[in-house]
């Protein structure tokens, strides 16, 4: 469905240099510390922002600015909706724009999460904020959706409410793709089939979710162990009171090899955190 090819993005104190893909039927997630170019990225595939050099394709064609846009379903970080605007309003709007927007789906999920359709766009909470946006998104079969951190400052409960939104989305429409970034990994964990982690505008790791839980790993050894460690075999790396703290992508390797090494399996946030603060080996 979407596919970033070698795309630069040049700001005078960053560069975004990213390679992506996102398959029918799949939801793809970016993460990545503020600053790492995951905004940058969704605004180039949106045409919002220039690309100095790459490509972007969309369903097989290379989108440009003379190119037709596809039915694309976004959320940002920054809001389109008119401050004075009430949900009212927004669903009027919605349903001139897009020729295929559900304004019965649309007032369905708002009543669900209880956004109040006559009370002004600025004085709702974040939280509502972030709802509502999302709905938006999801109202008008979008072929499409990018997604920029949509469960932002939303409780546990509203943002697993979104998740399954998401999850209904792609039974409803099996052929569509979505692509999320959110601060929050367990989210992503949660629904996304596979994961990009993207540090200072470039891709170090991309993985199948399902592969970073059952393969991966990190090894705690001492400084004497660490010299056994087969270099092919090892990711980052951080060093420890007591050694090394060393992640690895063949957990079951070690676990079967070495029975008195300490293996943990971590959490997506653990592995993350470890390239984030790690030396890459």
């Amino acid at each position: 469905m979407l596919k970033m090819e070698n795309v630069v993005v040049k700001y005078p104190q960053f560069e975004l240099n990213c390679s992506l893909e996102v398959a029918n039927g799949q939801i793809t997630g970016i993460v990545g510390e503020n600053g790492a170019g995951k905004t940058t990225a969704f605004k180039a595939i949106l045409g919002l922002t220039e690309i100095s050099s790459g490509k972007i394709l969309i369903d097989g064609q290379e989108k440009t600015k003379e190119s037709a846009s596809m039915n694309i379903g976004t959320v940002l970080a920054e809001s389109f909706f008119n401050e004075l605007y009430t949900v009212k309003d927004i669903r009027m709007i919605l349903k001139n724009f897009y020729p295929t927007f559900d304004a019965t789906y649309f007032t369905k999920l708002c009543d669900n999460f209880g956004l109040p359709f006559k009370q002004k766009y600025k004085d709702f909470s974040s939280g509502m904020k972030a709802k509502l946006k999302t709905i938006s998104a999801l109202s008008h079969g979008a072929q499409l959706l990018i997604l920029d951190e949509p469960t932002s400052g939303l409780d546990v409960s509203a943002r697993n409410e979104i998740l399954a939104l998401l999850q209904d989305y792609l039974d409803q429409y099996p052929e569509s793709a979505i692509l999320i970034s959110s601060h929050i990994s367990s989210d992503l964990q949660q629904v996304c089939d596979d994961i990009y982690y993207l540090k200072n505008g470039k891709v170090l790791l991309h993985e199948e979710t399902d592969i970073l839980l059952d393969r991966y790993g990190i090894l705690k050894v001492t400084t004497e162990e660490y010299p056994q460690l087969a270099p092919e075999l090892l990711l980052y790396q951080k060093q420890q009171g007591y050694g090394f703290d060393v992640l690895t992508s063949q957990r079951n390797y070690f676990l079967e090899n070495f029975p008195q090494m300490v293996v943990e399996k971590p959490t997506i946030d653990e592995i993350l955190l470890l390239m984030m603060e790690g030396e890459k080996i």
